[in-house]
């Protein structure tokens, strides 16, 4: 409480206090300040005068909201005007009193309310954290720009109970995105039910998805619910779904513009409540065009498209992937968590990844396994990354060759800086470490320092 008349600072303390609140008193906006800058105690609630010596309430809550932005304000005047009242909620103020506030009817409940704000606010950002940590541990890890877009996409996505399709190569971690998505919704309490739609034969799909009663076919001898029935109220992922068979793409469709499911044998339809989020590594429009996908189905599925770009696209990415796989291993394996060596990082970086992300976790994965240090080598890499070397195709990643003599500088340089490197910086033991006169290797540094070609 920040209050310079001493009469009401302690009349509105004693009030405070019987009703079960831990007050701290302050007779200026400066002392106040200090209390909050010390830390000693957690303050939910400022509850300040307005006109006060020195600075006033409504500049105390301006410093104060951009340093401890959870902490309620309330403000309480004798001086009451509309003026001050806005502002102070422009400010960000939660209420505004006028003295005297009666402390039963008036003052003690908007308290109250003030601390429970508070614990709100600090509950958001708990379960904010949580979220972050979920999708951190799911894998959706990456701060480049493109993955940022791919954040915002999920955040816009998840809450909208709209189809959503994503899209990306394999390993690029399509799942993750529509469990994050799943996780961010309405839905969330409800089941999260996933499915490989080129796994199984259409038959077989079609009972998985649908369900079918019992004497539909063969071996049916019991009826048996689908994964729609299973998913309702939740959301069903549907894994490569560029893969189903026409009659499977005419029945979902059906699905998805009537709302209700038809068991395989059965006669009546059932209502399901599910939110479809599909997923390829198939270019659907040009499968369109090719007339080996429903138009009418793409259309249906593709309302808001979440587009995952390959890991040789984000390269940015790899140092962050690696420590979180790197921690997520050796928690499994139940190990100390080894430092990696920047060379490590280099030949990452460099690799193509076909495999994307799920051949980047599988690389780390080998490496903690083999690791009897404290270090990860490039040694524990396969033999494939230790010996691919830098690319040689342009940066633009169309697989063109970049020029012989480009390669040839970018070769040395990589191997001149590793040199310095394993040598602390001395010239002379890099030449010995790499067998060649230290005169010669200094006229090297010096030709690539100048930026003169290999021919030159």
């Amino acid at each position: 409480m920040v209050e310079d008349d001493p009469l009401v600072r302690r009349a509105v303390a004693r009030s405070l206090s019987g009703a079960g609140f831990a007050v701290e008193v302050c007779s200026d906006a400066e002392e106040a300040l200090r209390r909050l800058d010390a830390g000693q105690d957690v303050v939910d609630v400022v509850l300040t005068d307005v006109f006060m010596p020195g600075k006033t309430g409504l500049e105390l809550l301006a410093e104060a909201q951009s340093r401890w932005p959870d902490v309620a304000f309330v403000l309480m005047t004798g001086r009451a005007t509309v003026t001050a009242a806005v502002e102070a909620m422009r400010l960000g103020a939660y209420d505004y009193l006028v003295k005297p506030a009666d402390a039963e009817n008036t003052l003690i409940p908007t308290m109250r309310r003030a601390v429970a704000h508070k614990r709100l606010l600090e509950r958001n950002r708990f379960l904010e954290g949580q979220l972050a940590a979920a999708q951190r541990a799911e894998g959706l890890v990456g701060d480049s720009a493109e993955m940022r877009q791919v954040s915002t996409l999920i955040s816009a996505a998840a809450p909208a109970d709209v189809t959503v399709l994503v899209l990306g190569e394999s390993g690029t971690g399509k799942e993750l995105v529509a469990r994050a998505i799943h996780r961010q919704s309405r839905r969330s309490g409800h089941a999260f039910v996933d499915i490989n739609c080129a796994a199984l034969t259409e038959s077989l799909l079609e009972s998985e998805l649908f369900g079918h009663v019992k004497g539909a076919f063969t071996g049916a001898t019991s009826s048996r619910r689908g994964l729609f029935e299973t998913a309702s109220g939740g959301t069903l992922f549907l894994d490569e779904v560029g893969e189903l068979a026409q009659t499977t793409q005419a029945r979902l469709l059906r699905v998805l513009q009537e709302g209700a499911v038809r068991p395989v044998g059965a006669s009546e339809s059932k209502s399901v409540d599910v939110r479809i989020i599909a997923a390829t590594n198939r270019d659907l429009s040009k499968e369109v065009e090719a007339g080996r996908f429903r138009q009418d189905l793409f259309y249906r599925l593709n309302v808001l498209t979440v587009e995952i770009p390959p890991l040789r696209e984000r390269p940015e990415d790899i140092p962050g992937l690696v420590a979180h796989f790197v921690g997520k291993h050796a928690e499994r394996l139940e190990r100390p968590r080894p430092s990696v060596e920047p060379e490590v990082l280099e030949l990452l970086s460099e690799h193509s990844w076909p495999g994307n992300v799920r051949e980047l976790e599988n690389v780390i994965e080998r490496a903690l396994v083999l690791c009897s240090t404290d270090r990860i080598t490039t040694a524990l890499l396969p033999k494939q990354l230790r010996q691919s070397g830098p690319r040689l195709s342009t940066p633009g990643g169309d697989g063109a060759l970049v020029p012989l003599n480009d390669a040839r500088d970018e070769f040395l340089r990589r191997y001149v800086a590793r040199a310095l490197s394993m040598a602390s910086g001395n010239v002379a033991e890099a030449a010995r470490l790499a067998g060649v006169d230290p005169s010669n290797f200094r006229r090297v540094i010096k030709r690539l320092e100048s930026g003169e070609s290999s021919d030159s």
